[in-house]
């Protein structure tokens, strides 16, 4: 009786030890085939990559691009629906941006909240690179121009080239 509580002592780890192999085996299956699977679609996707916006035709249109683009990267501070009567504060920066989309130089030309023009001013920076340019730029290659962020509160705000017309006092 002894011997064979022994064996089945030795018998019952083993058992448990080489179905925990056949776990591991499939775990290690399963995140060599997912793995497979993510490189194969990096370096061998089944889908081409989704077309660039298309260029922008003038500076009107190139503005709303760069708009969409800045508030797209920048859900939290953006303002959705329309815009109150009386806005807390009312920033307009010049933007430079090279031939490639990336930002020169941003400059506050108006603003009156030195928290608002501070939130601005970070919101294009987190945006770039930018849309690039409309051909042909400045010279030098870049393209400076202006755009209003039209705050609704301390924090959120529209973009002047995207908002919707304001409510009426």
């Amino acid at each position: 009786m002894k011997t064979i509580n022994r064996a089945g002592l030795v018998s019952i780890p083993l058992l448990a030890a080489l179905g925990g192999c056949a776990e591991v085996r499939t775990a290690t299956d399963a995140v060599t085939s997912s793995v497979e699977r993510v490189a194969a679609s990096v370096f061998h996707p089944a889908a081409p990559a989704p077309a660039a916006a298309p260029a922008p035709a003038d500076l009107t249109d190139y503005k709303t691009q760069v708009a969409r683009h800045v508030a797209a990267r920048n859900p939290d501070h953006i303002y959705a629906g329309t815009l109150p009567a009386q806005l807390p504060a009312i920033v307009v920066l010049e933007i430079t941006v090279a031939a490639n989309g990336r930002v020169q130089d941003v400059n506050v030309q108006r603003s009156r909240s030195p928290d608002a023009s501070t939130i601005a001013m970070a919101s294009v920076q987190r945006s770039a690179p930018l849309p690039p340019p409309p051909r042909p730029a400045a010279p030098g290659g870049s393209l400076t121009f202006s755009e209003t962020f039209l705050f609704a509160d301390d924090e959120r705000f529209q973009l002047r080239s995207l908002a919707e017309p304001q409510v009426s006092e």
